[in-house]
C-alpha cells in the first residue's frame, strides 16, 4: 500500500474543490441565502399580519359586543317607552271614557229634572183641578178659577 502523501492531485483537487465550493458559494449559496431571507421576511410579515388579524379580530369582537349592548339598550328604551305611551293612551282612554260618562250621567240627570219638573207640573195642574172640584163640592157652588188662582197657587205650594 501506498502511503498517501501529498501529491499533484491532490493539490488539483483540493483547488478544484475551492474553486467548487467558491462557484457554489457565489451562484447557489447568494441566491439560496436571498430566496431564504425573502422567504423569513415573508414569514415574518405573515406572522406580523397575523398578529394585526388578531388584534383586529379582538377589536372587531368588541366593538360588535358594544355594538350589540347599544342595540339592547336602544331596544330596551324603545319598549319602554311603547309600554309608557301604552300607559298614557291607555290613561288617556280612560279619562275620556270617564268625561263621557260623565257628560252622559249629567244629560241623563238633566233629563231627569226636566222630566220631574213637568211631571210636577201635570201634578200640580192636576192637584188644582181635584182642589177646585172639592171645593165645589165642599162650597156647592162654583169657583172662579181665575179669580181664585192665587189662593189656589199657595194651597198648591203648601202641598
Amino acid at each position: 500500500m501506498n502511503p498517501v502523501g501529498i501529491n499533484g492531485t491532490l493539490i488539483i483537487q483540493l483547488i478544484t474543490f475551492v474553486i467548487l465550493v467558491a462557484l457554489l458559494y457565489k451562484y447557489m449559496y447568494g441566491p439560496l441565502r436571498k430566496v431564504m431571507d425573502a422567504r423569513r421576511a415573508k414569514i415574518a410579515d405573515g406572522l406580523a399580519a397575523a398578529e394585526r388579524g388578531k388584534e383586529e379580530m379582538a377589536l372587531a369582537q368588541k366593538r360588535a359586543a358594544e355594538m350589540l349592548r347599544e342595540a339592547k339598550d336602544k331596544a330596551a328604551e324603545i319598549i319602554a317607552n311603547a309600554e309608557r305611551r301604552g300607559v298614557e293612551l291607555r290613561e288617556e282612554a280612560q279619562s275620556k271614557a270617564r268625561e263621557e260618562a260623565d257628560r252622559i250621567i249629567a244629560g241623563a240627570r238633566a233629563e231627569i229634572d226636566v222630566e220631574t219638573n213637568r211631571a210636577r207640573e201635570v201634578l200640580r195642574g192636576q192637584v188644582v183641578e181635584l182642589v177646585v172640584d172639592g171645593t165645589q163640592r165642599i162650597l156647592h157652588r162654583e169657583i172662579d178659577q181665575n179669580a181664585h188662582r192665587d189662593i189656589i197657587d199657595r194651597m198648591v205650594g203648601q202641598l
